[in-house]
């Protein structure tokens, strides 16, 4: 069988009279499997029947195309069986969430229903969830903690320490090696390079602001374990509040992503303004501070209020930045104006994927133009 025909066969459906090419064994088994989602059981053989309401029956199905498929294609599948097959309820059965593939989509479904989540399902639910922060940790965080540490050093690099303890002997040696001499086997340096005192303290003061509301899952998910990474490090004091129409601290559960996700509550309104004046209220040191609002901008609060505490921020001294996503998901939907009137402040309001975020704080901790940086990171990603 031409590969070409029974790959244009698997992606139409139906039977062989549009192709002429007959499907057996396993790749009637996948078609089997695919028309029970994207047929919805309609015009489907024997063989599919959709998947209806029976969990077992959506287990089993979850099952077999974690066998057929690659897990990308099933993160995609299962995505869109909760979204055209109206799947959350069953999703509650432990069965269900033993069988589906772990991924950032489907936690962010799950935490969408942790508020009516029968304890039954619970374990097996915080089993998947914490599944997915561990691969996400490991992808992560040693990128994040390089990143940020090296852009802490050299915002506190000195020229003049104050003590031989301060000095970088490694950067030194490196910015003497011209000074070099051959018979004596050694390097006379002419400038010290070291690290100011400040850097045994808090050298910054973050802030995460994460918008709940139900188009925000994946953002939610990465925030997390981004806040619990920066709160691990000590030259940072990492603050995480998530919000909707109501405003909730969540910074004493950092230590678990785990436990903070479940803290979440995905859905409802947006206030956007309520939001930021908790957050003002936990900056103690302007000057020293990032705060980053993750967030569509769909206001549902006072939005001149908004926008005046955003230009009060910026005005004493605080690092504003606007995420309209921290995902892998593309392009966000976001409100234009907003975003507009943000610019017009000197706040540019972008996405951003997971992997570019450890660089954006490092640019963040050493003051650099954010509005170029993400400039810079929209032409390097087009390329």
């Amino acid at each position: 069988m031409d590969e070409r025909l029974r790959r244009w066969r698997l992606v139409l459906g139906g039977d062989a009279d549009g192709t002429g090419c007959a499907l057996g064994g396993t790749d009637a088994q996948m078609d089997g499997a695919l028309a029970a989602l994207y047929n919805g059981g309609k015009g489907a053989d024997e063989r599919s029947g959709g998947l209806g309401a029976s969990a077992p029956r959506v287990a089993r199905w979850l099952g077999d195309i974690r066998s057929y498929f690659p897990s990308t294609v099933v993160q995609v599948m299962q995505k869109d069986a909760v979204e055209r097959l109206n799947l959350t309820r069953l999703l509650l059965e432990p069965e269900m969430l033993e069988a589906v593939e772990p991924d950032v989509h489907m936690v962010g479904t799950l935490l969408s229903l942790n508020r009516v989540m029968p304890e039954k399902a619970r374990e097996s639910a915080r089993a998947l969830v914490r599944k997915v922060v561990s691969e996400l940790e490991r992808r992560l965080v040693q990128k994040t903690k390089a990143a940020v540490t090296g852009a802490l050093d050299r915002s506190a690099r000195t020229h003049r320490p104050k003590r031989v303890a301060d000095i970088d002997w490694d950067r030194t040696i490196r910015a003497n090696l011209k000074n070099y001499l051959p018979e004596r086997n050694t390097v006379v340096p002419s400038r010290l390079v070291g690290y100011g005192r400040r850097q045994r303290a808090v050298q910054r003061e973050v802030v995460l602001c994460i918008d709940q509301s139900g188009s925000m899952a994946a953002s939610v998910v990465y925030s997390s374990v981004f806040g619990a990474v920066l709160a691990s490090m000590r030259s940072l004091r990492t603050s995480l509040v998530v919000f909707d129409t109501a405003v909730v601290d969540l910074t004493d559960q950092l230590h678990d992503p785990v436990e903070l996700l479940f803290g979440t509550q995905l859905g409802g309104g947006t206030d956007i303004n309520r939001a930021i004046a908790y957050s003002q209220g936990l900056i103690t040191r302007p000057t020293d501070s990032i705060f980053i609002l993750i967030s569509d901008l769909y206001e549902g609060g006072v939005r001149q209020e908004m926008l005046r505490r955003v230009a009060q921020m910026t005005a004493a001294g605080v690092q504003v930045i606007v995420l309209l996503a921290l995902s892998d998901e593309g392009a966000p939907f976001y409100d234009r104006d907003n975003a507009a009137a943000l610019a017009a402040l000197g706040v540019p309001a972008f996405a951003c994927t997971p992997d570019a975020f450890p660089a954006l704080m490092a640019a963040a901790i050493e003051r650099r133009d954010i509005g170029q940086w993400a400039e810079r990171e929209l032409e390097r990603t087009a390329t």
